[in-house]
């Protein structure tokens, strides 16, 4: 009859502590799992252009690709700092800059982008496929691919404050200037 009891003791206790550090866990991390493995391979066209993208023709290039839609609040608040982004690196003839309009109808995302502004391709995702090969949770989300078409860094969620400064100058900036990156964070 003891055995029991202290059995039941060790599991609320065992609760308790997974409760506990529960606590103190950023409730907005999702682990990048992708990140060190190749890039998936896409095509997919221009918004407005027409014209065909695809990953494969941007190697040697570091890309940096947004996953957004028109209806996604969050995507509103970071864009401003993306057309910032493009104005800093879009120079570099070895850095691109895509966005990839993720399960949104054209009409929607064209009119975002005339309300908001535009500095850099944007592609067709409209079933989702690519977000899919990459994984995409929910947008924004942007990954950071270097020259050799491998994910080096994800940043879930919009890049906004702190998050603007840790993708130009820790991402963008050492891989441009050919250094292996060793933290995203």
């Amino acid at each position: 009859m003891k055995a029991w009891k202290i059995a039941i003791i060790v599991g609320v206790l065992a609760i308790i502590a997974l409760f506990w550090r529960g606590l103190y866990l950023n409730p907005r991390f999702i682990p990048a799992v992708l990140e060190g493995k190749p890039a998936m391979a896409f095509t997919a066209r221009e918004i407005n252009s027409g014209k065909t993208y695809s990953l494969e023709q941007l190697r040697g290039k570091v890309v940096l690709l947004n996953f957004w839609a028109s209806w996604c609040r969050e995507c509103r608040v970071e864009h401003e700092n993306l057309l910032r982004l493009q104005q800093m690196f879009g120079p570099n003839p070895d850095f691109v800059m895509l966005g990839v309009v993720y399960q949104d109808p054209p009409e929607a995302a064209r009119a975002f982008l005339r309300q908001f502004g535009s500095n850099y391709p944007h592609l067709l995702d409209p079933k989702g496929e690519i977000g899919i090969g990459y994984g995409v949770y929910g947008v924004p989300e942007t990954f950071l691919i270097d020259r050799n078409g491998v994910i080096r860094c994800k940043q879930f969620g919009p890049i906004v404050g702190p998050q603007m400064d840790k993708v130009a100058s820790r991402w963008i900036t050492p891989m441009l200037a050919g250094k292996e990156l060793t933290s995203c964070n």
